[in-house]
């Protein structure tokens, strides 16, 4: 054998031993796993719907602005609830892709882009506690050892491409597989906008037995095609509902308003308004900017009408939470909100004008 062929074989055996054991690298947990989230929807992540065990490895936990507990599969997930919902950026911790033991993310070592297959990204970022575990974890997988800021920085940069890449992969693939399931294994009367995260919506189908026994792919597909497809779908067929663009964002939580679209409302100015995920976001803004309003409108909790805000009643104090938790639940009709009221444990019935700053406070204690 030539000196070039012995060197060719070489070369062979050893990218085949990187591609073997790029292949063998599992995400999984490995031994008991800490999940932070309360209730039976801990399990998955709230941003995607993700199996948070199943993808361990590139696990991150924080804690919103409001001091709620979150948990996610991937940094992309973390950047997107970064961005909407405002995370306090102290309480950032991360999965060491090594020990799986919870690190403070930003004193840890990022691997970026290595052959590890990413998570929800083309680009895959493994953190690690020293940099020499990151080191060693480059010699067999290759990649670039950068700090937190750089790992962030990538993850934006890369948002649009990777929710793009998803998308599609979604529609060719995912929403018909969950279409079939849902019409072939679920109750047909689930009703999507109950829920306000995607892992409570996959919480409650496994829990409450909704659907005959999924697998997770199959569960997971299935809440996909649930939450991105069905939910708005069956809302389009509602006549005289808010309409919002996918671009408004509330201005007082900055959350994207379209993705609640059971709790929306508005605030018109003439040819202008702002548009609020609920009505105590809403109450928040009015009572600072009163002037000029033409017309206020939130979504009737039975119908999903828009109504005018100024002719309804609101109840307090109920089980039902919003997007931002404790919330105003408004009905067009007395008789509704009484009903809601007894069956939900409210604690007040009020008419719009009625409502007053303290109380809506009251509701973020």
């Amino acid at each position: 054998m030539t000196t070039l062929k012995i060197f060719a074989f070489i070369t062979l055996l050893i990218f085949s031993s990187i591609n073997l054991h790029a292949k063998s690298f599992s995400k999984e947990a490995l031994k008991e796993s800490v999940l932070v989230q309360k209730g039976d929807e801990k399990h998955w992540c709230p941003v995607c719907g993700m199996n948070l065990k199943m993808f361990y490895a590139t696990n991150y936990t924080a804690k919103l602005k409001n001091k709620t507990p979150r948990q996610y599969c991937s940094m992309r997930c973390l950047v997107v609830d970064k961005e909407e919902y405002g995370i306090e950026a102290s309480s950032i911790k991360a999965v060491d892709a090594s020990t799986q033991k919870i690190i403070d993310a930003k004193s840890a070592y990022y691997v970026l882009g290595s052959r590890v297959k990413g998570t929800m990204s083309k680009t895959s970022k493994l953190a690690f506690s020293s940099e020499s575990q990151a080191k060693e974890f480059t010699k067999e997988y290759g990649g670039n050892i950068v700090s937190f800021e750089e790992a962030i920085k990538s993850a934006k940069e890369t948002l649009f491409h990777d929710n793009e890449n998803i998308k599609k992969k979604k529609i060719k693939k995912i929403y018909p597989m969950g279409e079939k399931i849902f019409e072939k294994k679920c109750n047909k009367d689930i009703d999507v906008n109950n829920y306000i995260e995607i892992n409570e919506l996959k919480a409650d189908i496994q829990h409450n037995k909704l659907c005959k026994p999924l697998k997770e792919g199959h569960l997971q597909a299935l809440a996909l095609y649930l939450w991105e497809v069905k939910r708005f779908g069956d809302l389009d067929d509602i006549k005289g509902k808010i309409h919002v663009t996918h671009d408004e964002k509330c201005p007082v939580c900055g959350m994207f308003v379209y993705k609640y679209p059971k709790w929306a409302a508005q605030i018109h100015y003439g040819d202008m308004h702002y548009s609020f995920d609920g009505v105590k976001d809403l109450m928040k803004y009015y009572f600072v900017h009163k002037k000029g309003i033409s017309k206020i409108l939130v979504t009737d909790y039975y119908s999903q009408k828009a109504i005018e805000a100024r002719e309804s009643y609101f109840v307090l104090g109920s089980d039902v939470y919003g997007p931002m938790g404790d919330e105003l639940i408004p009905f067009e009709k007395l008789s509704d909100a009484k009903t809601f009221s007894m069956d939900h444990k409210g604690v007040k019935v009020l008419k719009f004008e009625a409502l007053n700053a303290d109380e809506v406070d009251k509701l973020d204690e």
